[in-house]
């Protein structure tokens, strides 16, 4: 008989999930609207198109926020049916947004996915302020489910973007540095690129395309 962690995995490659990571949850995360204690999460991602991303250049194309939005709602579907699967068992579960800001002065959403993703062992924090994936660098987006379901949790990697500056070189805010990312510089291109027509919304796409884990 599958244990509750093989039981997550084959439901979430059964949707085309195949980035999963079990985390305790970190004490200090910060959470907005959620005043019930979970102790655990799966945090699980989907890998971006590489032909998609290829047709950025210093700017989002359309193409890539409808990929963005189509990844966004994949992961949020797939949340859903995880967490109802989680309860379902009788055990408590609740589905994180992707893509959902809740604080716009900060530009956070519920819970970090990119902290839980940390904590889950997928990857570290680049320069960009993003998840660094072991095998597909920033490419991957992410949605979370917490859970108080049992399961074993995987272990936190130390990891770090070495002598690689690729996003501080392509970033068209310049926003990038060794230090990290400059967020007022970044949230001000991301508003001049809303103004794009047919774009509308706060993405870049820039420092993903060039974060691809061959460094």
């Amino acid at each position: 008989m599958l244990d509750n962690r093989q039981q997550i995995v084959t439901l979430l490659n059964s949707f085309g999930i195949k980035i999963i990571g079990f985390c305790d949850v970190p004490a200090k995360i910060e959470k907005i609207e959620i005043e019930e204690f979970f102790p655990r999460a799966v945090v699980f991602g989907f890998r971006l198109s590489e032909s998609v991303l290829r047709t950025i250049e210093d700017r989002p194309t359309l193409i890539y926020k409808h990929h963005y939005k189509t990844v966004n709602w994949i992961l949020d579907q797939t949340a859903c049916h995880l967490a109802r699967y989680v309860e379902d068992q009788g055990m408590r579960a609740l589905a994180l947004p992707a893509s959902q800001t809740v604080d716009w002065e900060k530009q956070r959403g519920h819970v970090s996915h990119k902290t839980l993703a940390v904590a889950a062992g997928l990857g570290h924090i680049g320069r960009s302020g993003l998840v660094v994936h072991h095998d597909f660098g920033a490419q991957v987006r992410y949605a979370s489910v917490l859970t108080d379901m049992e399961f074993t949790v995987d272990a936190y990697t130390e990891a770090t973007c070495g002598d690689c500056k690729k996003c501080m070189n392509a970033c068209p805010a310049s926003a990038i540095g060794e230090a990290g990312v400059d967020l007022n510089l970044c949230l001000n291109k991301l508003k001049e690129f809303s103004k794009i027509r047919g774009v509308g919304q706060y993405i870049c796409g820039v420092c993903v395309k060039v974060c691809d884990g061959r460094n």
